[in-house]
Parts: C-alpha cells; structure tokens; sequence
C-alpha cells in the first residue's frame, strides 16, 4: 500500500470560492463532456480507476490535480500513485480514497470535513454525521444502467456547496 498524499490548495481567506472537479472510474475513457464541466476548476480530483497515465495528463492540462489508485490501476504508472489523499482547500480538509469499503480512520476524529470516493460508479453526495461524502460516480463506460456522472465543489471560507452533474452520451 503505497502512504497517503497531504497537500494544501486555496487558504481560508481567499475571496473567491475554489472551485474542485471531481471525476472517478474513467477506465481510460475521458469524455469531452466530462472535461467541459471539469473546465475552469481551480482543483481537479480523480478517485482512482484512472485507466492510463494519459487521463492523468489531460486533467492536469486544465488544473493542479490529485489523483489515487483505483482497484484496476495497474502497472508503473499506477504503482506511483497514492492509496489514499488528503486536501486542505479553503479551510477543510478532504481525503480521497477510490473504495469507500476500504476507510479505516474516523472522519470526525480526523477533521475530515470531505471524504470523496469512487468504486460504486453510484453518484451520491450525503452527510453523515457533519461529514460530506461525495462519489461522483462514472464518468468512463456506462456501467449497467447507472448515469455517467462527475461532481463539483465549490469551497468558500470553510462552507462546502456541492453538486452531481449527469454528462450527456
């Protein structure tokens, strides 16, 4: 298991809210609609099943981007990417990870105000307990006949709005 990532991105005290892309389980399919609503993201976060270091390549292209390993990421490429993330963006603290199964730390008692992951291709956003949980579901091949979907943040002196968006296929 490779050790976890922590970075910090937009201070508390910016006056514009960072915006956050969140995108998972391309499986190497990056969809145009999926970049167009990843455009103009401060923040672009892929919770994991990457498919292929080009996916990496072209969301860093539109905004610093932190990326984990996903179940079916294998090879070089993938074996240089985190288990797990965490972020602080605008005063709160994200941690990324691609199978929610696989959370072996108390959010709460960790101050994680977010905890973004993939796995399910099931989009979802609730809270629990004060905690966020975001999974933007698939935005790579239509699996079953779930949506193909990514989600944005919009983060904002330690205040968090959210939303799903369906991509169009």
């Amino acid at each position: 298991m490779n050790a976890r990532t922590t970075s910090s991105f937009g201070g508390a005290n910016r006056t514009r809210p960072v915006r956050v892309g969140v995108i998972s389980d391309t499986h190497g399919l990056l969809r145009p609609a999926a970049l167009a609503v990843l455009r103009g993201s401060d923040l672009v976060i892929h919770a994991g099943d990457v498919g292929n270091a080009d996916v990496i390549t072209r969301l860093r292209a539109l905004a610093p981007t932190v990326v984990v390993r996903g179940n079916n990421d294998k090879g070089a490429w993938a074996a240089r990417l985190p288990d797990t993330a965490r972020i602080d963006v605008g005063g709160i603290r994200l941690l990324v990870l691609h199978e929610l199964t696989r959370l072996r730390l108390d959010p709460v008692a960790a101050g994680i105000g977010v905890v973004v992951s993939g796995h399910s291709h099931r989009p979802s956003i609730v809270r629990r307990e004060g905690i966020l949980y975001v999974n933007p579901g698939s935005a790579g091949p239509r699996r079953f006949t779930l949506p193909v979907s990514v989600a944005r943040l919009s983060i904002s002196r330690g205040r968090i709005r959210s939303k799903l968006v369906e991509l169009e296929t």
